[in-house]
């Protein structure tokens, strides 16, 4: 059983992100997915979703792949562009897009994927309304298969079942999925910069060059996250979540430990900093990063706080909060 950790709870208080402006310029149709057109009938976009993946390749991650244009996407270019020497405006023109392409786009944007056993092996179960709930359980984990098949391809459960009209998520079933690569870092983490203003991580390499960004969910205006330098104490890759009501004044009166598990408070994922209650670490609600705020902690989608536990080290790996 993973060690007991206390994070400081990434609670759904409700805070607005900015919406930047993503021009289409003409050259974005050469990313056209080949998907069914009906994905596309309401505001869904296919250049955004093919920017979307490409980011995703490129190690800066868009968040959730969904086809729609959003703050995370603006921030994700913006990060690339200023990456690659360019203005970084977190806008959609020809420059930023032809470096996207010639660098990243020479795989299928979708793909076609069969479903495996694996993908379907449950339980699958409604995930509980309440931490009471969720403490009666020995493990949170996807409410569905589509869930679970949604996350892996780190798309929203809307697009996938999009892609795939009419069809059963079952053991065989040939799906379409975004095709995003392998994004594991290209190295360790020596540093990482948590930028509260613009809700992204930095992760640095030791040679200082930049290894990845994600959109991220920090603190609350009453809940801040600390401010300083700390380094990554321990890593526990599926954590549970201890609930102590001495130290948080929400969420009842009664001690809960929630057993580890993708749809827990905190993901299952859980980069402890050193500091009691605080740490980096996932989210059963994916769309919801840099939208929500938190109880002081770092939030990222599941699958970039795996890939960005996977390269820290503990005990060596800086944190700077800005």
């Amino acid at each position: 059983m993973p060690a007991l950790f206390r994070p400081a709870l990434a609670a759904g208080l409700l805070a607005s992100a900015p919406l930047l402006s993503l021009a289409m310029p003409a050259t974005a149709q050469t990313f056209e997915a080949d998907v069914p057109g009906a994905v596309f009938s309401d505001e869904r976009s296919r250049q955004i979703m093919a920017v979307q993946v490409l980011l995703d390749r490129a190690g800066h991650s868009p968040g959730v792949i969904d086809g729609y244009s959003g703050g995370n996407t603006s921030r994700a270019l913006a990060a690339f562009e200023q990456a690659n020497g360019m203005d970084a405006d977190g806008e959609m023109d020809d420059e930023v897009l032809s470096a996207l392409r010639s660098r990243f786009g020479s795989d299928p944007l979708v793909r076609t994927y069969t479903v495996t056993s694996e993908d379907v092996s449950g339980p699958f179960r409604p995930v509980p309304s309440s931490m009471a709930q969720m403490a009666k359980r020995d493990w949170i984990g996807y409410s569905s298969p589509a869930e679970k098949l949604a996350e892996k391809f780190h798309m929203t459960e809307g697009l996938l079942e999009a892609l795939n009209p009419g069809k059963s998520f079952t053991a065989g079933t040939e799906i379409l999925v975004a095709q995003t690569g392998d994004t594991a870092l290209e190295g360790k983490v020596a540093r990482i910069e948590i930028d509260k203003s613009a809700s992204e991580v930095r992760a640095y390499g030791d040679d200082g060059n930049l290894l990845a960004t994600f959109p991220a969910t920090v603190g609350s205006s009453q809940f801040p996250s600390p401010s300083g330098a700390m380094e990554v104490n321990a890593v526990a890759p599926e954590a549970n979540y201890t609930f102590d009501p001495s130290d948080q004044d929400w969420g009842g009166d009664e001690t809960l430990i929630i057993p580890p598990g993708p749809n827990n408070p905190i993901g299952g994922v859980w980069i402890d900093l050193g500091k009691a209650g605080y740490g980096i670490h996932g989210t059963s609600d994916p769309s919801s990063i840099a939208k929500n705020a938190s109880h002081g902690c770092v939030r990222l989608t599941n699958w970039d706080a795996r890939n960005l536990a996977a390269a820290v080290e503990a005990g060596s790996t800086k944190v700077v909060f800005n």
